[in-house]
């Protein structure tokens, strides 16, 4: 008896199938929507499914299309309907997807919704002409709806079981609470791609970017208690016996550091022997980046901002997610004090969407690498020593200048050609063995501190006062068997101070006429914009007053270790209730600085200025 139950059972769907083939067909067209709508959408993402997409990311894609299509059948009852509807969503949000990538050079990300205001403002400027892209998305959408359209309509509505509706509203509701409120996606590696931005698929990407682009709330945040905690940093003014300079050159040299702040490095001479020669008008010191390897616009947005990467969620990059327009920033400060300001990137304008963001931060100018003439270029980047030529180009046509540079010509990987490049430092054996392209790594260091040296010498010779900041943005991403041959052991075996090592990289700041000599400096880069409006002789906002002020308490933060005026390398756990109390002011500031800028708070943020500009 039993047996004969499961046989019905079993071939129930196959009687069914033969009974009412139209109902089947229809059901087969519903499922392969979601595939349909995959294969559109990523026409339109520029990515093949097929080769662009790892199994993984195909599979988690689908499940948000799935959960759209079962969506939309939940809503509407019938299976044209609902397919029809949904791929269509998908198309149109596709293509607004498309439109962006080519106007910003990166996809469609959560921020962008909440701004869509400031995008119609400038929606007429740009050209919505059908590319290829379009089109082929197009002809598949026109294929799937005839697909649907050919289906026998369904004489009255397609009631989906309870139990089947249950489940399905279970699973979809377990799932985004997996997805969103858990930590699943950290413990998988799964993070938002906002270098090639495209890498996850749209669909997984901008979810992945919903998960990771909430900002916690500091504990016991209010906006009366911002005000509060404001009064106590006023801003302060400019100090009329400090030099300012007609031009400030703020670089920020792509992967530069000093190796030997490791004491297992053996080399047969000094790679950067001009940056250690360095002290007359000199301010220098090491610099802890909050990355390492990698990321280098987090470091740019602490050094413009003074907003801290510590207070993110891990792998989010500030420039995709958070900045908005009327940012304060280093820029806006030097434009409130007269300096015509320029950012300038020697590669492509799409990397990080730096010209949302530069424009957010208040630039007055742009320049990429179509803009370097004639450039020479080491290895298959424009070279450092190009790159200063066009900052002696703007700072000789343009007075007063602010100029914030970030430099290409050390950008991973170091198994390229040696075009341009020569090798003349040998690293040990043991070196050599553990990662062989870091002599090639090595030669670019040398050929930075030689363009370096041009550059000092170039502004030395230059009768406008002229103050230069310079540092590293993070550590190049050798091998870990590198650092390990460096650290003399395992690193998973290294102290928070032994981590922080290869979070170092050097800075200085140096001037062509007379400033204040210090060395063996300890700051990250959420306090360097002080530092260089300090010796500037800029005014500071009470925001930049409250960091100069936590600068004498904890003078480097980072999302690895924090060091104490003391010199303590500590974590977050291990400060003391004053420190701990400092860090809460300063998440409370990141907070409404990055997150809630309200207008009553906006004066303590930005120069007087960018207040009438913005506010």
């Amino acid at each position: 008896m039993r047996a004969l139950f499961c046989k019905d059972t079993l071939l129930r769907p196959f009687r069914s199938m033969r009974g009412d083939p139209d109902r089947w067909i229809s059901r087969l067209v519903f499922l392969l929507g979601p595939w349909a709508a995959l294969w559109m959408v990523e026409i339109l993402n520029e990515n093949d499914v097929f080769q662009d997409l790892a199994a993984w990311q195909v599979l988690m894609n689908m499940i948000w299309y799935y959960l759209l299509f079962a969506l939309c059948q939940l809503i509407l009852g019938r299976r044209r309907r609902s397919a029809a509807v949904a791929v269509t969503l998908c198309f149109l949000v596709g293509l607004l997807n498309h439109y962006i990538l080519r106007f910003r050079g990166r996809i469609l990300f959560p921020a962008d919704v909440a701004g869509w205001r400031t995008a119609a403002n400038v929606a007429s400027d740009f050209d919505y002409s059908l590319d290829h892209y379009i089109v082929q998305a197009a002809v598949l959408l026109v294929a799937y709806l005839f697909l649907v359209w050919a289906c026998p309509a369904q004489r009255r509505r397609d009631r989906m079981p309870r139990l089947a509706g249950a489940l399905l509203i279970l699973f979809g509701a377990g799932y985004s609470f997996a997805f969103f409120c858990t930590g699943m996606l950290p413990a998988l590696g799964i993070y938002t791609q906002q270098w090639v931005t495209q890498a996850n698929g749209f669909l997984l990407n901008f979810t992945v970017a919903m998960r990771y682009s909430s900002v916690d709330k500091p504990e016991d945040y209010s906006r009366d208690r911002v005000l509060e905690l404001a009064e106590e940093y006023p801003a302060v003014e400019a100090d009329g016996s400090v030099t300012r300079p007609v031009n400030i050159i703020a670089i920020m040299n792509e992967s530069f550091a000093d190796l030997t702040i490791f004491e297992g490095l053996e080399l047969e001479e000094d790679p950067t022997p001009f940056l250690h020669s360095m002290t007359e008008n000199t301010i220098k010191g090491w610099m802890y980046s909050p990355v390492t390897g990698g990321g280098t616009a987090s470091v740019e947005f602490e050094y413009l901002t003074g907003f801290s990467t510590l207070f993110q969620p891990p792998h989010t990059v500030a420039y995709q997610l958070y900045v908005e327009e009327g940012m304060p920033s280093l820029a806006a400060l030097a434009g409130s004090q007269g300096y015509e300001t320029t950012a300038f990137h020697p590669y492509l304008s799409s990397g990080w969407n730096r010209p949302i963001a530069y424009q957010c931060l208040s630039f007055d100018h742009q320049l990429y690498q179509e803009d370097v003439e004639d450039p020479y270029l080491i290895r298959r980047y424009i070279s450092d020593r190009s790159d200063y030529e066009t900052i002696f180009d703007v700072t000789g046509t343009t007075s007063p200048a602010f100029v914030f540079n970030v430099t290409m010509q050390n950008h991973s990987g170091y198994a390229q050609g040696w075009n341009n490049l020569t090798k003349t430092i040998r690293l040990s054996t043991q070196l050599r063995t553990a990662d062989s392209s870091a002599e090639q790594y090595i030669a670019l260091a040398q050929a930075s501190d030689d363009a370096l040296e041009e550059l000092i010498g170039y502004y030395s010779q230059v009768e406008e006062p002229t103050l230069i900041v310079f540092f590293g943005d993070h550590q190049p991403p050798l091998k870990n068997a590198f650092y390990e041959e460096l650290y003399g052991k395992k690193l998973s075996e290294r102290t928070t101070a032994e981590v922080l090592q290869q979070y170092a990289v050097p800075f200085f700041l140096w001037a062509n006429y007379d400033i204040p000599e210090q060395s063996g400096v300890i700051l990250s880069p959420n306090y360097l914009g002080v530092l260089t409006a300090q010796t500037a002789g800029l005014p500071l906002t009470g925001y930049m007053n409250f960091l100069a002020q936590m600068y004498q308490e904890l003078p480097v933060i980072t999302p690895v270790g924090l060091i104490t005026a003391d010199g303590q390398t500590l974590t977050e756990s291990e400060l003391n209730e004053e420190q701990q109390e400092w860090l809460w002011k300063y998440e409370t500031f990141n907070y409404c600085g990055m997150i809630d800028l309200f207008d009553e708070a906006r004066p303590f943020f930005c120069p007087p200025q960018d207040r009438e500009q913005n506010g």
